[in-house]
């Protein structure tokens, strides 16, 4: 199967792309309107940047289509329904519906819209929702902690993932299987690098914490990054009471908690830097969420034999489960199909060749077991029942 080709739109500094791909995918071209931004992330990859006001899709749709892109991916800004925010709507949020309206005329197989966890319940989200549905796509919509995907950062972000003429939730059981158990912490991810126990991170307004441990994640990372104030009053919830001790993250330290890594290229006042930063999607998230999907696509023409939406169906009329329970067998047997193709004609032996792969060793108990039973549904279904 040929590389997946990707369009990042509102691409910022590279985040996306980046995880895009390491996790093995094309990025063939980049939007992003913002200049400074632009000459940030032109010196880290090779493919075009344009500059472009995306809220003109009559005028960015034939730009885009010239890349024939297999995936488009975004994060349209979302400072109008953020935490942050006054979460009063306008022209910002209203770029959620000009990247669905640019799905909706390029058609591409595959898109993913990134955006912060309150965004799920926008006015701006429930208008793109509709036009991803009225375009034909399956969404899978997830709220994801990226401290759970080894970044050490509590940032939790919404994705909707939408497939050509697929169905809703079809990634959804891939997505919830991978997580971490637990959070990745400062220390966890960095060791002793860092040099410190604490650091201040200013909070929105007093009655907040300011001073984090590296033995947690780190509070989401905001675009703004600023030094200890004189007579800070601190707060009883602080990890460290010594405030005479504590200070900032440095811009580079905050890079790469956001998992960019220590040899990409910072163009731009400290300022700009950190606006980028903070508006970045941590490039191990979305590396993640790349991984899902590029995977389930590959398993498009994989080797299970069988139409898999007939066996869902199986299960709740043999076994009598409820859709959802029938949904997460399925993506279970295509997370086993990813780690070992599924051949069925000595169930045994493929039951144990799966459980030598190193993919597979790496899992959980209870996981490994869903797996191994959807293998042995499935085996049943086509009828070559294993023992």
């Amino acid at each position: 199967m040929k590389q997946l080709t990707v369009v990042d739109l509102f691409a910022g500094c590279g985040g996306l792309s980046l995880g895009f791909q390491s996790a093995g995918l094309e990025i063939v071209a980049a939007f992003e309107k913002w200049e400074r931004s632009a000459i940030c992330y032109e010196q880290n990859f090779g493919h075009p940047v344009h500059r472009a006001d995306l809220s003109d899709v009559g005028s960015v749709v034939p730009q885009i289509r010239v890349y024939s892109p297999d995936i488009i991916v975004g994060g349209p800004p979302c400072q109008d329904f953020s935490h942050a925010g006054k979460r009063v709507e306008d022209q910002r949020a209203s770029l959620t519906s000009s990247f669905a309206q640019i799905i909706e005329d390029i058609q591409p197989r595959c898109f993913v819209m990134e955006n912060v966890d309150r965004a799920q319940k926008s006015q701006a989200y429930s208008r793109a929702r509709t036009i991803f549905k009225n375009a034909g796509y399956g969404l899978t919509e997830r709220v994801i902690d990226a401290s759970l995907v080894g970044v050490p950062q509590k940032r939790k972000r919404f994705f909707c993932i939408g497939i050509l003429n697929g169905e809703d939730a079809e990634l959804l059981g891939g997505l919830e299987e991978g997580l971490q158990a637990h959070e990745t912490t400062m220390r966890d991810y960095f060791g002793e690098t860092l040099g410190l126990e604490y650091y201040y991170r200013h909070p929105r307004n007093y009655s907040r914490r300011a001073v984090y441990s590296i033995d947690e994640p780190s509070p989401t990372v905001r675009g703004v990054n600023r030094p200890v104030p004189k007579g800070y009053p601190g707060h009883p919830n602080d990890a460290c009471a010594e405030i005479e001790l504590i200070r900032p993250l440095t811009t580079l330290e905050r890079a790469l908690i956001q998992t960019f890594p220590p040899d990409f290229k910072w163009i731009g006042s400290k300022t700009d830097l950190e606006q980028m930063i903070g508006n970045a999607v941590p490039v191990k998230l979305a590396e993640y969420v790349a991984r899902i999907l590029s995977q389930h696509i590959l398993q498009e023409g994989d080797g299970i034999r069988k139409s898999t939406a007939d066996f869902e169906q199986w299960l709740i009329e043999v076994h009598h489960m409820s859709a959802r329970s029938a949904s997460d067998v399925r993506c279970r047997l295509k997370r086993a199909n990813s780690i070992h193709p599924v051949a069925l004609q000595d169930g045994e032996s493929y039951l144990f060749d799966l459980d030598q792969a190193a993919k597979f060793r790496e899992l959980p108990v209870d996981r490994k077991s869903q797996l191994r039973r959807a293998v042995r549904l499935y085996a049943e279904y086509c009828g070559r029942p294993i023992s």
